[in-house]
This record gives C-alpha cells, structure tokens and sequence, in this order.
C-alpha cells in the first residue's frame, strides 16, 4: 500500500497566541462598555448597539453579530438579565415579540466596580482606555491618575520608538510616506499634551481634597467650635 504524505500547514506558535489576545482584548473592552453602559439604565439591543458605536467610535462599528453573543454570554455568567418588553399596540410591529430589555444584576454592578478599579497596563492601550475613560466619572480619583500616568508612558515609549524608526528610515522614504509618518508622530505628541492637561488637573483635585479634608479635621477649623 502506498501512502502519500501532504505537507501540513502549522501555525506560527507566537501567531496563534497574539490572535488569541487580541480577541480577548476585544471581548473585554466591549463587556466593559457594555457594563457601564447598562449601568446608567437598561437598555434594548438596538439602543445599545447605538450607543456602543457612538463610544466604539465609527471605525469599531460593532455589529449585531458581535453584540448579541457577547450578551448571550453575560447572561449565562449572571452579569445581566434581559427581559421581554412588551410590543406597543397597533405598532407596524405589533403581533411580532417585544423587544429584549438588559439591566445590570447585581453581579454585574459588582463585576463592573471591579473593572473600573483595575489599571493595569490593559487598560493604558488604545481602545482599552478610550472606554475606560468614557467611565472615568464612575472611576476613583486614584484609579484614574494611575491610568492617564500609564497611558502617557505607552505613548512616550510608542513616540521614541517612531521617532528613532523614522531617524532610520527618513532617507529611504518618499515624501509622502514621509509626510503620512509626520502626520503620526503629530497625533501622539498632541495625545502626550492633552494627558498632561489631565495629569495635571487630576493631581491637583487630589491635592485639594486632602487639605480640605486636613482643615477640616483641625480643632477649631469648624464654625460651632469657634463659636
């Protein structure tokens, strides 16, 4: 009997892992904004939807086909709970079911004051942090002074690291792959700016409510004991 070997294609090891990540990422940042969406009021999927682009921003359209799966999975985790609205009468729709209507269990309020204390580094990469900073008013004041510091060392390590390719690169570029690299270098040096503004302005809110709170707690700083 004559056997015939095909070559087998295998994956990369370090392919496979990457892939794997950067779905997981994606899952989380949109169970994140999912989450604090939801807890503001509930919402039906086709509101929701609507309102996660608009966060997501337009070149992240996210589509029935991912929301609705990551919905099925919450459910099943106890994160969320959705209920059947009933249809409005003599609706063009009326006859067909309600629209489902998902709200937070308090599971999911506890999971998502869990993810809004966390700042690890996930949470300083770009679309990452654009959510968590779409929360920050759900967010400790220390918590987001960690990760607006965070998100400013990415970029600085992201704009040296431009900025010696493109001293390498610069003689073998045309001018407008040249001009297209400057444009981008422009962005994160404008981003680096505005984080220094938050930076700023964060530290010293935190600087303030400690010497209230300090002035407050002095014997004699309380107007009935003055008085």
């Amino acid at each position: 009997m004559l056997f015939v070997s095909f070559p087998v294609a295998h994956a990369s090891a370090d392919t496979v892992p990457r892939e794997v990540n950067i779905a997981r990422s994606r899952s989380a940042v949109l169970e994140t904004a999912i989450l604090g969406m939801l807890a503001d009021s509930p919402l039906h999927g086709y509101e929701l939807r609507k309102q996660l682009n608009l966060l997501l921003g337009s070149f992240h359209a996210l589509s029935y086909g991912s929301l609705y799966p990551a919905l099925k999975s919450m459910s099943t985790r106890g994160l969320i709970v959705g209920t059947e609205s009933p249809a409005l009468p003599g609706h063009a729709l009326a006859g067909r079911r309600g629209r489902i209507v998902y709200e937070l269990t308090p599971e999911g309020k506890e999971h998502l004051q869990a993810l809004l204390a966390s700042s690890g580094p996930a949470t300083w990469e770009d679309q990452n942090f654009d959510v968590r900073f779409a929360f920050f008013a759900q967010t400790d004041a220390e918590t987001r002074l960690r990760i607006l510091e965070g998100r400013r060392t990415r970029l600085t390590e992201r704009l040296e690291s431009v900025r010696e390719s493109a001293a390498r690169t610069r003689e073998r570029l045309d001018e407008y792959t040249e001009e297209l690299q400057r444009h981008g270098l422009e962005q994160v040096e404008q981003e680096v700016r505005w984080l220094d503004g938050l930076i700023t302005t964060e530290r010293d809110r935190h600087q303030n409510t400690h010497t209230t709170a300090d002035d407050d707690s002095r014997p004699g700083t309380n107007s009935k004991e003055q008085g």
